[in-house]
């Protein structure tokens, strides 16, 4: 494989269904990261909480409350992705980046890279454990706290498009796209404080739809299936 070792980043609105967490959705994920780690890929997993709540979508609630709860959101999802992946026999172990210890060991760099060398795999919960901060930017993040060799977006979406492709029919999807043509562009596909950070460190990003499941490991292995972000000038275009 490309990326064996790797922070994968698993959007919250993947884990609903008919309810905020659907457990048969949770349980899908779980077993795509299951697969990933017989692979032989050492797995960190920052998941977000867009199912349950959203910082930017508490109206007029002042910004620092409504990521606070945002953040509790993304410690709900971990648990829960934590209990599917026991039921299938996977090691795993949540650690908190907000104290919480009757839920989850509280983050350290330590602890987390030791877990993962050990072949455990690691849910990193509550984002940064800062407001202002998307669980994209808390991806990139950890995955350099635990040197990882890529980080994998698992979205509802195949890629970083020219234009929402939802509303643009002529809009395109960008087979591989530096950093800098992200930013210059402004392309809203993932947070760009996590695209300055990944330019920063060199960190490749590969982007793919979570919805296909051979997608995982297409990304470990370093085939492109939706987007790459990397330190290459200039984009191509599918």
């Amino acid at each position: 494989m490309k990326y064996e070792r790797i922070l994968l980043k698993v959007s919250g609105e993947v884990l609903s269904g008919k309810t905020p967490i659907d457990f048969d959705n949770v349980s899908v994920a779980a077993e795509h990261i299951k697969a990933l780690r017989d692979h032989g890929c050492r797995i960190g997993v920052v998941v977000g909480g867009g199912n349950i709540w959203r910082g930017r979508s508490g109206g007029s609630m002042e910004r620092n409350r409504a990521d606070n709860i945002g953040m509790l959101a993304t410690a709900a999802n971990a648990l829960a992705l934590e209990q599917a992946l026991i039921d299938i026999d996977v090691p795993v172990r949540v650690l908190s980046a907000v104290s919480m210890e009757m839920f989850a060991d509280t983050y350290s760099a330590r602890e987390a890279n030791k877990s993962i060398d050990e072949g455990t795999v690691v849910i990193f919960a509550c984002g940064t454990g800062c407001p202002f901060f998307s669980t994209d930017t808390a991806a990139a993040l950890r995955a350099a706290q635990i040197h990882a060799d890529a980080l994998l977006l698992a979205k509802n979406v195949d890629g970083i498009y020219t234009a929402d492709p939802n509303k643009d029919p002529s809009a395109r999807r960008y087979v591989r796209i530096s950093y800098d043509e992200v930013i210059a562009r402004n392309l809203k596909a993932t947070d760009l404080t996590a695209i300055s950070f990944c330019r920063e460190y060199s960190l490749p990003i590969v982007l793919f739809d979570m919805r296909e499941s051979e997608n995982f490991i297409k990304a470990a292995d370093g085939v492109n299936s939706g987007t790459i972000v990397d330190s290459r000038d200039g984009f191509e275009l599918a």
